[in-house]
């Protein structure tokens, strides 16, 4: 399938939730799609989550049957990062970490033989300038941020560096808009770009409310989606964000700004050292089928509340009609 964009052939690093779903919207599109993770175990994890999620859009009726094998059929899940010397466009999709990106895009500078071959980042926070200098072609270097779910929600937040050429630029907006169906917005290369930079200083206020003990995680919750209508309460959106993502996206922000709100503050860190991540570890601000919530109504760690806390059936992130879960968002 050719098109303006020049992208037939599409590469994604890392096959974790972001990833997985940025293969599967390319495989939907028509695009002959090759996924490279660190191992075999994580590769048949990231194989198994497209075929969960192409049966769910089938049982849906968001694709047929036969669109979602064929999809399927059109993914390659492998450890080689060597299959992706004659791809076209190659999106990074790996955990919010400056190093390993770094890493990434030295690799795929050594390994993608086309000259003018696209490298996208996904990074949600991260300067895509930085990425680009470890690479000798910068100018082929975009931000590329999809949201999550990335087959349901439409935005692509699209960030050139200074050092980003024009084609690429425009390649890079065709592929997202004319091949995936996405709405792309524009946004400087400063971290959070457009929602991050909205999104999380919020999220860290709702942090901090519930770590002063003035209410409790999910009065927070049902505060904003009862009274500002809020597809979801921002406790519940940093846990589907993943807590550690959220810090990252923070401690970015921080960094380059130096606004005090932007900090991460120390109970969202005490978290993460602790491995409570939100959904994806069962137990974040709210439980998944485990302990109550981490904050009480007291202010303390929950072990008065347990009786009353919120499960995966919560009210705030009650499943909405079309089958997605309401407010889903970025990572």
């Amino acid at each position: 399938m050719t098109d303006g964009s020049g992208t037939d052939r599409i590469g994604v690093v890392g096959c974790g939730l972001m990833g997985s779903g940025i293969a599967e919207v390319c495989a939907r599109a028509g695009r002959e799609v090759v996924v490279v993770e660190t191992g075999r175990a994580a590769a048949d994890s990231g194989r198994r989550r497209i075929t969960r999620s192409l049966a769910r859009a089938a049982a849906a009726g968001r694709l047929t049957a036969a669109g979602a094998e064929d999809a399927a059929a059109r993914i390659t899940v492998t450890t080689d990062m060597e299959r992706l010397a004659d791809r076209d466009l190659v999106v990074e999709a790996v955990a919010e970490d400056e190093r390993a990106k770094l890493d990434v895009f030295a690799r795929l500078d050594a390994t993608v033989q086309r000259p003018d071959a696209v490298l996208a980042t996904n990074t949600s926070s991260l300067p895509v300038v930085r990425l680009a200098a470890a690479t000798s072609r910068p100018a082929q270097v975009i931000g590329l941020h999809f949201f999550n779910p990335v087959p349901v929600l439409p935005l692509v937040e699209l960030v050139p560096s200074l050092l980003t050429g024009e084609e690429t630029v425009r390649r890079a907006e065709d592929f997202a808009s004319a091949v995936l169906g996405k709405q792309v917005v524009r946004a400087r290369d400063r971290a959070g770009f457009v929602v991050n930079a909205l999104l999380v200083p919020y999220l860290l206020a709702a942090v901090r409310m519930a770590e002063s003990g003035a209410a409790s995680a999910e009065d927070i919750d049902r505060a904003m989606t009862l009274g500002c209508a809020h597809p979801m309460g921002p406790l519940a959106l940093a846990d589907l964000i993943g807590l550690d993502t959220v810090r990252s996206i923070a401690r970015s922000m921080y960094a380059e700004h130096g606004e005090p709100l932007h900090a991460p503050p120390p109970l969202l860190s005490r978290m993460v050292e602790a491995g409570l991540l939100g959904r994806k570890t069962g137990r974040g601000f709210h439980s998944y089928g485990g302990a109550g919530d981490v904050m009480g109504k007291d202010g303390g760690t929950g072990a008065a509340d347990r009786a009353t806390a919120p499960s995966s059936t919560h009210p705030a992130i009650q499943p909405a009609a079309d089958g997605r879960r309401h407010g889903e968002q970025p990572t």
